[in-house]
């Protein structure tokens, strides 16, 4: 899923439970690594934890509001609060244990 600056608090902070904010970029090389790992943590997880990605170069007042200074950033939201924050890369199984830890 994509959100953007028109969707993000629809599809973020009304949800209920937890969704998994993937800040990223076109240009960021650690981003393009994580991208095939967060679809398919997407895929495995759906219904359990919504996940999707913000381009932070169109949506720069949501990447102020949360802090985002560096990427990729991933922050879990419950029921529309920020719980977690994690600062770049990560392994499969490291990603896949903090979206374990939200479910």
């Amino acid at each position: 899923m994509m959100f953007t600056a028109e969707n993000f608090d629809t599809e973020v902070l009304q949800a209920p439970g937890t969704v998994l904010v993937d800040f990223y970029a076109e240009w960021c090389g650690p981003c393009k690594m994580m991208a095939p790992l967060v679809e398919r943590m997407a895929e495995k997880y759906a219904g359990q934890i919504k996940i999707g990605k913000l381009n932070v170069d169109e949506a720069m007042e949501i990447s102020d509001r949360y802090h985002v200074r560096n990427i990729p950033t991933f922050i879990f939201f419950q029921n529309g609060q920020p719980a977690a924050t994690y600062v770049g890369g990560m392994s499969a199984a490291d990603l896949e244990e903090k979206i374990k830890a939200y479910i």
